[in-house]
């Protein structure tokens, strides 16, 4: 109860706090018409193109409001037409997600069971409207044991796991990252799914450093291009069941490094299907808004996103901040599970 009360009471600063964003906090720039706009124009331009991967920053406030408000966009320009496709879900948990949006699943069991991310609550508006408006969710991404496995034994190495197992990730052989992605990719020191909050990491994709990508012996091309073909083999998958399906607009949501200058995600989704069309939005942070050099951008996507750096972070370098919040969703688990073993103890006293 203490509990419930102490949400209740700061609930409404959440909201607020949501609904002070808006597009004074952000600046488009659209790289073929070599201007500003507003992001109607890119709802419209979905009508004729088929994915719309959005390239964010993982704790920008800004990124998560406007990903929301383009859910929403596409819904009311396109209707039925909608899915939602998220790196932050791993395909072993589609029938989970599929579950909640039915509304039978209660929420903690859900986000126990999906696997959430810590920063959850700021995925957490789209899914609500998907599941309030029967919007499909993809669970893009491939889990992290099976990249592990890429990334150590080789990409091999996964036709040895069982047959169902492997539908959880992109058929193998998978496509490597090669060329500029390559070199790119090989760059950075490390890069992995966001299972955790993150370190401040201001202009690069702010996604968790996993453990596995620090072993010595670890194909780091290996393990993201497998994240990359699966998220776009999940996209794939579902398109291709159905006349339905084929013709929906899906909204694609990442961290950027899988989509940036159409690289990673973007490219294994053209390897399945040469004819699909599809616009990368890529969103960055700059200290210089909102008088922007467009020109240090353009080559990352189709449309430029930059948010305005005094807008507050959604989460800081505070690795213990996730490990609270499964710890809360746990406790509610076994609180639920007492209250029910106590019930089934009065009513065998009543019989009695």
């Amino acid at each position: 109860m203490k509990k419930l009360i102490y949400a209740l009471a700061f609930m409404p600063l959440l909201v607020s706090a949501q609904d002070k964003l808006s597009e004074n906090n952000y600046k488009i720039f659209s790289v073929k018409a070599n201007r500003e706009i507003k992001l109607d124009e890119i709802i419209a331009d979905m009508a004729t193109n088929d994915v719309l991967f959005f390239g964010e920053e993982h704790n920008d406030s800004v990124d998560h409001y406007l990903e929301k408000t383009i859910l929403e966009k596409l819904y009311k320009q396109y209707g039925a037409n909608t899915t939602l496709s998220m790196e932050m879900f791993e395909r072993d948990v589609q029938a989970t997600m599929n579950e909640y949006l039915t509304g039978l699943v209660q929420e903690k069991y859900f986000k126990k069971d999906a696997r959430v991310w810590g920063n959850y609550r700021d995925y957490r508006p789209m899914v609500e409207y998907a599941k309030e408006n029967k919007i499909d969710v993809i669970c893009a991404n491939a889990p992290s044991r099976y990249t592990n496995i890429a990334g150590r034994k080789g990409q091999l190495a996964l036709l040895a796991l069982p047959f169902e197992s492997r539908a959880n990730f992109a058929p193998v052989p998978y496509d490597t990252a090669s060329g500029a992605y390559h070199d790119k990719l090989t760059g950075i020191p490390i890069h992995g799914p966001a299972a955790t909050d993150t370190a401040k990491n201001k202009g690069k994709d702010t996604a968790k450093a996993n453990p596995m990508m620090m072993m010595g012996d670890f194909n780091l091309v290996m393990a993201q291009s497998l994240w990359d073909a699966t998220m776009a083999w999940s996209i794939f998958d579902y398109r291709k069941w159905g006349k339905a399906n084929r013709h929906k607009k899906v909204f694609q949501v990442n961290g950027r490094f899988h989509s940036d200058e159409g690289f990673g995600a973007v490219a294994q989704l053209k390897n399945f299907d040469k004819k699909i069309k599809t616009l990368v939005i890529s969103s960055d942070c700059d200290s210089t808004f909102p008088n922007i050099k467009w020109d240090d951008y353009k080559k990352n996507g189709d449309y430029i996103v930059i948010t305005d750096p005094k807008v507050p972070k959604t989460y800081d370098d505070n690795p213990s901040q996730p490990k609270k919040e499964n710890r809360e969703v746990k406790k509610e688990v076994r609180k639920e599970k007492t209250k029910s073993v106590l019930h089934h103890k009065k009513s065998k006293h009543k019989q009695k």
